[in-house]
């Protein structure tokens, strides 16, 4: 080739690509704008991917291979939408700097020679090792929250309905309790425990639920209340994606006709027996320790919430 036309050819590319670098530059200065702005992402892509090519075509490796690790950099930012911060700008930035450094010395009086190039490079490999794997580190991270998220919106779809439902049963509640009423609430409760079938407390609280609510020995004065609380109060918990954490009280499970879980304390060689229920497991200590006994006792209890 004419090394006349070459020179020109050469201008044109070093012209171009100083504007491509000016763009890069600026999408990186706002990179968290830059995110929020889908055709400024694209505009940083094509920049790094002119340059490539431009580079590519007149045989400047160094450049060619720089652009390209940009490329790879920006197309990750195009196709996941990764929390921007201070460090991620800073790697960024760092490897602008390097493809400026590479036209910066194509400028220079002595041109881009292959060794200079080759040893930019190679000084560049840790930042974009680095970048990579940061940016790896922050699409598992989006990926993560997005999940969350998405459990956290299902949870709160399936409170509402719970809400739902229960004003329905609460309306029940207000009407004759014979067996036909009874049997609608028993419906409602079979259309709570299909909701999340897959959580195992949710479940277990509702069938408890629903047998107390079927026994006609359970009045709908005792019943009600403790149905539409615990069940408010299980999905309130579903909603903020802790499903498993509301068993059935001990009342809920002796008005279902089930034996409350029961715990043995050992006292001066001799065990006694209370209920797992905080009420009832208070009034068998008072009747069991004198007051100095129960004074000690509560600084202990304090002491352990505290901890």
């Amino acid at each position: 080739m004419d090394p006349e036309k070459q020179q020109q050819i050469m201008g044109y590319f070093i012209e171009e690509a100083r504007e491509h670098l000016e763009t890069i530059e600026k999408g990186l200065l706002d990179l968290q704008s830059t995110m929020n702005d889908q055709e400024q992402l694209n505009e940083l892509f094509r920049a790094a991917h002119s340059v490539k090519g431009g580079a590519a075509m007149l045989g400047f490796g160094s450049i060619q291979k720089t652009a390209h690790s940009l490329e790879d950099c920006f197309k990750i930012l195009k196709e996941e939408p990764v929390p921007v911060d201070q460090k991620l700008e800073t790697l960024f930035l760092k490897g602008y700097d390097t493809l400026q450094k590479l036209l910066e010395r194509l400028q220079g009086p002595f041109g881009l020679r292959d060794e200079d190039g080759a040893e930019i490079v190679q000084e560049s490999q840790p930042v974009f090792a680095e970048l990579k794997k940061y940016l790896d580190a922050l699409v598992k991270r989006g990926g993560e929250a997005d999940a969350q998220q998405a459990l956290h919106d299902a949870g709160l779809e399936i409170a509402n309905e719970v809400i739902n439902l229960l004003r329905q049963m609460l309306m029940l509640f207000k009407q004759k309790p014979d067996a036909e009423n009874r049997k609608r609430i028993g419906t409602l409760c079979n259309q709570l425990a299909e909701m999340s079938p897959q959580m195992q407390n949710w479940q277990t609280l509702v069938k408890t639920a629903s047998k107390a609510i079927a026994d006609p020995k359970n009045s709908y004065d005792l019943i009600a209340p403790v149905t539409i609380k615990e069940l408010k109060y299980a999905s309130d918990f579903i909603a903020v994606g802790k499903p498993d954490t509301m068993p059935p009280s001990s009342l809920l499970l002796e008005l279902a006709g089930q034996s409350p879980p029961q715990t043995g304390i050992k006292l001066k060689d001799k065990e006694f027996i209370i209920k797992a229920e905080p009420q009832a497991a208070a009034k068998k200590l008072i009747e069991t320790f004198d007051k100095k006994q129960l004074t000690v006792l509560t600084k202990l209890l304090v002491k352990e919430v505290k901890s």
